[in-house]
């Protein structure tokens, strides 16, 4: 279980909830971000997990701070794998706090969000890389707008065994910043659900403050080309069948109609069977009646090369993969016409399925919602 902890609100905004919070917010040490001041645009994009069935999973939870939980639950909930994400207050002092008890900050509690997730859907290394994407984890109790010790980072664990994960995404993220980061990694103390108004608040109010760019989860995925790498010719001989080192190193065509993938329309994705780097997307396939697969376009613009093909008396575009430099098949303009008109014509041999259900064990999870 992990809980996003974070604070929202301006006085502005308290009015119109109750005088005696505008008060206490007034009162306090702590700011808060206008609703008037601009914030992050924001997208309020369909929630992916509403079409996917939890009712069998495993689900684990963990508690994350980040600033104003407004924003933060509106943005995990949307992470594909997340079954469930509530706002509250969490590690601070007494019980059964209120707003007025949160913003005051005499009593250390972080706004958070509880966050329910399916681990075969996303492992808790990829949830907190997506964590840390919106968050500043080097600034000490303020995230955009927001200040106060109510606004702090935090991740806040109940399973033991989850601690040496979350300092193991810590120390990676590390990496990328000059300052320390101080995001609190603690066993969570305690956790008290917020009040009604602030569940699914940016749901309910689709114009409200913001601090998180929500369009992050609508950029288009990267592969990482330096995760994958290429063996050598004769390393791969005796890795690939014959009709594989054929077609994808020796540049052969296999037959229409014959081959392994023609007529296979499962979810999941379609890898390099050289280095295993992703190329192609199931969503993405199609049956352009030629006999071999047919996707409109890759999984990410960077992992097909192309390459002028003057061979059979034809000019045609070759199409290869990125890091292994493999023949994977040609790219023709007949594709259809509401998908950009290419048709990326694949050879079988050149690529390997990986099924929806074993994306996360083969390290490939962080493009399920490239699948689902």
């Amino acid at each position: 279980m992990f809980l996003f902890v974070t604070a929202c609100g301006s006085p502005k905004e308290l009015i119109s909830l109750s005088a005696s919070q505008a008060a206490g917010a007034a009162d306090s040490s702590i700011t808060t971000a206008s609703a008037a001041e601009t914030g992050p645009t924001t997208t309020r994009s369909a929630n992916p997990n509403d079409k996917i069935d939890y009712s069998q999973s495993d689900l684990q939870t963990i508690y994350l701070a980040g600033g104003c939980f407004w924003g933060i639950e509106a943005y995990i909930s949307r992470i594909i794998g997340v079954q469930d994400a509530t706002s509250g207050y969490a590690n601070g002092t007494g019980e059964n706090p209120t707003y007025e008890d949160v913003v005051r900050g005499d009593r250390g509690f972080a706004e958070t969000v509880e966050v329910k997730y399916d681990p075969k859907r996303i492992q808790l290394p990829d949830l907190l890389t997506d964590f840390f994407k919106v968050i500043n984890p080097t600034s000490v109790n303020k995230q955009g707008n927001d200040a106060g010790i109510n606004y702090r980072s935090g991740i806040y664990y109940v399973n033991d065994a989850d601690a040496s994960v979350i300092n193991a995404v810590v120390a990676k993220e590390q990496k990328k910043y000059d300052k320390k980061i101080v995001t609190e990694v603690l066993p969570l103390t305690n956790y008290y659900l917020a009040e009604d108004y602030h569940q699914d608040y940016l749901e309910k109010n689709p114009d409200g403050y913001c601090h998180v760019d929500l369009s992050i989860l609508d950029e288009p995925v990267k592969v990482d080309p330096s995760l994958y790498s290429r063996p050598s010719d004769e390393v791969l001989k005796t890795k690939l069948t014959d009709i594989q080192y054929k077609v994808a190193v020796l540049e052969d065509t296999e037959t229409a109609y014959s081959n392994e993938y023609w007529d296979t329309f499962d979810p999941g994705i379609y890898v390099d069977v050289a280095t295993g780097e992703p190329l192609f997307s199931s969503r993405d396939k199609y049956d352009a009646g030629c006999g071999w697969p047919s996707f409109t376009k890759p999984i990410d613009p960077d992992v097909v090369t192309y390459d002028e093909d003057t061979s059979f008396n034809m000019v045609r575009t070759e199409a290869r993969s990125r890091v292994g430099d493999i023949h994977l098949g040609h790219v023709f303009d007949d594709g259809p016409k509401e998908t950009g008109g290419k048709r990326f014509c694949i050879n079988s041999a050149s690529i390997r399925f990986v099924p929806l259900d074993d994306m996360q064990k083969e390290g490939y999870g962080y493009l399920q919602s490239e699948v689902e």
